[in-house]
């Protein structure tokens, strides 16, 4: 299967120049983790940003600063595999499409390939071959920053919520994290006074620095306002084909993986069934 069968065509992009507020607010509407970046008016592909790019660069205004340029692309006649291998090399989740004078014409993502390819074939392997073992997890009362910070130190994109019988609750994603921020900017005033040494009628004089530094701030609320609830879940004995099928079905690009006793054991993402299409070397 061609990626041109399986991308997407209708692309959510920005262009340079342009500000932190534009990215931030297309994301919001749009609820995209990724938007690829063009320059000016033309559709030519100079970079991509990421969430992630706006939470660890809060102090970063332009776009042109805060988008990556180093690149991982696919051809619209590239096959679906070689996708999914880019993908799994490089630890990203989706990849822009570019014809052959660098324009942009759509993106593929790793639901994209579980969705259009992996739900076409018929892999009997289990779901507990393929799902990470190592989750976050987070009391659903807890407030947003500190299940943030408990995400972010598993180096990951969600965060399972747990009620106070630790039993599975609710999923945040970063998507629903970055709903809940603003950048917010404090100034701080720094002064120095310098005077003329041995001159008893010189005057001493005050140098004033002010220093604006932004940093994130996130509402209120808890996990349990804004994760969400009645969440889906796959067996660790289930089949690989059958769990895409009901990603695609439900329209979520991850499920949590419980055991034969219905105790967590896992997360299998679309990022992690997608290395069941490419061939074992």
């Amino acid at each position: 299967m061609l990626v041109k069968r399986t991308m997407s065509k209708n692309v959510v992009s920005v262009s340079v120049p342009g500000n932190r507020d534009k990215v931030l607010d297309l994301m919001r509407k749009e609820k995209k983790a990724v938007l690829p970046v063009v320059k000016g008016d033309t559709d030519i592909l100079v970079g991509i940003v990421t969430r992630s790019d706006l939470i660890n660069n809060p102090d970063e205004e332009q776009i042109a600063m805060l988008m990556s340029r180093d690149l991982i692309t696919v051809s619209p006649g590239d096959d679906v595999i070689d996708a999914a291998r880019k993908m799994m090399d490089n630890d990203v989740r989706r990849v822009p499409v570019v014809d052959d004078d660098g324009k942009l014409v759509g993106i593929i993502t790793s639901f994209d390939l579980v969705s259009n390819a992996l739900t076409k074939t018929e892999i009997n392997d289990v779901v507990e071959n393929y799902m990470i073992t190592t989750v976050p997890t987070t009391w659903e009362k807890a407030p947003l920053n500190v299940a943030f910070e408990s995400m972010n130190q598993f180096g990951l994109k969600s965060i399972l919520a747990l009620d106070d019988d630790a039993k599975l609750s609710g999923i945040l994603t970063e998507t629903d994290f970055i709903s809940e921020i603003e950048i917010i900017s404090e100034r701080s005033e720094h002064s120095s006074t310098v005077g003329t040494e041995g001159d008893k009628w010189s005057w001493d004089s005050t140098s004033v620095l002010y220093i604006e530094k932004n940093h994130l701030k996130f509402t209120d609320k808890t996990v349990c306002d804004v994760a969400v609830g009645n969440v889906e879940v796959a067996n660790s004995k289930t089949k690989v084909s059958d769990c895409a099928k009901k990603m695609k079905t439900l329209n979520i690009e991850q499920i949590p993986v419980i055991g034969v006793e219905g105790n967590l054991v896992g997360l299998v993402r679309a990022s992690d069934l997608i290395k069941a299409l490419v061939p074992q070397e």
